[in-house]
């Protein structure tokens, strides 16, 4: 691909640990009422996302907050970068406090124009392995790389008002059933950058979000939206996920009112995260998860 000639995929290796701290953060984060998984304790589905954080040397970060781009991942020059969705399937259990093995790679790189303008499309695949060796996660993302907003004739919805900025208490609040109210602040946001290890300045860095990358307001993290969904399940207490496929098809900002709502399938349930003006307008995730 052009631009990308000194580059090229390779697979990545590491021994990692599934860090408590973490964990325990974004069980505080959520302040739902759950147990807090310690160690010992099976690692709650996509949880690995905050129990093997990764954290660049102050270094190796570019204007957005993100490592430089050209190693693990294609040097792709497009400024925005959106985390689009992906699938997963549990074969085995992690727990709170292993020493787990980590291969990733980029599986594929694909460049496309649409009516949004040029974008990339990057999927890389990752595999957990338990202590014993066996595969317990093998997971696929998808990463967009997009144009600025104002490029290519981007609108993107109104931000919350200032208003709404006040402190949102637990993120996840039951409405009903099947039905929850998903609320944000700046904190919350801040919080799970830290949790995630995720310095992507969108969203917590409210001039460079607005004046650089042309967003109306903070961005809500895709894998936060993704986790709280998934999280609604662990609250309901039903079967263990062996798969899932989640997809984020339009950005949620800080403060915007959401609803997470679940409805069941014949292999498991469909959550979805509904922002102002419902699926086609607003703010849209989902998660389908296939059940024990």
């Amino acid at each position: 691909m052009a631009g990308f000639s000194d580059w090229e995929p390779h697979t990545v290796v590491s021994t990692e640990l599934l860090d408590p701290g973490p964990v325990a953060a974004l069980a505080a984060l959520f302040d739902d009422g759950l147990p807090v998984p310690g160690p010992g304790d099976p690692l709650p589905t996509l949880w690995h996302w905050v129990a093997l954080p990764r954290w660049a040397p102050s270094s190796r970060l570019s204007i957005d907050g993100h490592p430089f781009r050209g190693s693990f991942l294609p040097p792709v020059e497009l400024p925005r970068r959106m985390f689009a969705g992906g699938s997963a399937t549990f074969d085995g259990e992690l727990r709170v406090g292993d020493e787990i093995r980590r291969e990733a790679s980029v599986e594929s790189v694909t460049e496309k124009h649409g009516r949004s303008g040029r974008l990339v499309i990057v999927v890389t695949s990752t595999t957990l392995l338990a202590p014993d060796g066996t595969p317990a996660v093998i997971e696929k993302q998808n990463i967009i790389y997009r144009e600025a907003a104002g490029t290519s004739g981007d609108q993107s919805p109104s931000p919350a008002e200032p208003a709404a900025m006040t402190p949102a208490g637990p993120p996840i609040v039951h409405a009903g059933d099947g039905r929850w109210e998903f609320r944000t602040d700046p904190t919350l946001l801040m919080r799970f950058s830290a949790a995630t290890a995720n310095a992507h300045r969108i969203h917590y860095d409210w001039p460079y979000a607005t004046g650089v990358e042309g967003y109306p307001g903070l961005v809500v993290h895709g894998p936060l939206m993704t986790l709280a969904l998934a999280e609604t399940h662990r609250l309901a207490g039903t079967s263990r996920v062996t798969a899932l496929a989640h997809r984020n098809s339009a950005p949620l900002f800080c403060g915007q009112s959401a609803q997470l709502v679940a409805t069941p399938t014949p292999s498991g349930t469909t959550v979805e995260l509904l922002g102002p003006g419902g699926s086609d307008a607003g703010a849209h995730t989902t998660v389908e998860l296939e059940l024990a």
